[in-house]
């Protein structure tokens, strides 16, 4: 008996790992693979959209952009071309949910140091107030990494049409001024075709951990 055994060893082995192989390939079959969705304007609250783009339902993308960064740099979107990245709205004297977005950006931030697939874009909604010098003190403060994270400001018209236009994640508020705009929570994954992939809370722990995870997600669907 032992005999025999041992001489089908080897075949047994190889039937193992063939039936191990074939089951893991039943699995994914069975398993579908997850595929993040792409965000048009008119799946999102009007209240954060603005009039004109509305209406949208595909091809929608995030505008060109030319911006000044805590360093005094031009940033464009060709600083973010081929790559992922997470953009939000805030301004450096916040005292409410700024600082706590700024926080869990920057456990992104950490969890992502050594990945140059993705990066980090945060645009101040009040420019007259966030100057350059206003900027860099923050990220100096905030121990942003001037090479994963760019703070930015620019002409304030400019700003309120990428966030209302583009990343679609501010209300707007005319009172003190027709490109006054209220920013939110939101962050926004950006994916490398300029397209909205995902919409998260950025003062919840929960929420920077799936945005981690899609991340991950669109890193895997090329």
């Amino acid at each position: 008996m032992l005999r025999f055994f041992a001489k089908y060893k080897f075949f047994a082995i190889v039937l193992f790992v063939l039936s191990a192989i074939i089951i893991a390939i039943i699995y994914s079959i069975l398993i579908p693979k997850r595929i993040l969705q792409v965000y048009e304007p008119d799946m999102v609250s009007l209240e954060l959209v603005d009039s004109t783009v509305q209406h949208v339902r595909k091809y929608h993308k995030i505008a060109d952009f030319n911006l000044i960064n805590q360093n005094g740099e031009v940033v464009t979107q060709a600083d973010y071309k081929d790559k992922i990245y997470v953009a939000d709205f805030f301004f450096t004297t916040c005292q409410t949910i700024c600082p706590i977005m700024t926080d869990n950006l920057k456990t992104v931030q950490e969890k992502l140091k050594n990945d140059p697939e993705v990066l980090l874009l945060s645009h101040t909604v009040i420019p007259e107030t966030d100057s350059v010098a206003q900027l860099k003190k923050y990220a100096i403060e905030k121990g942003i990494d001037d090479q994963k994270w760019n703070l930015v400001t620019g002409d304030k018209r400019h700003i309120y049409n990428l966030a209302r236009k583009s990343y679609l994640v501010a209300k707007s508020d005319g009172d003190g001024g027709p490109y006054d705009m209220i920013h939110t929570e939101n962050f926004v994954l950006v994916d490398k075709k300029k397209r909205i992939r995902g919409f998260y809370d950025g003062t919840k722990p929960d929420e920077i951990d799936r945005l981690l995870e899609d991340i991950e997600v669109l890193k895997k669907n090329k």
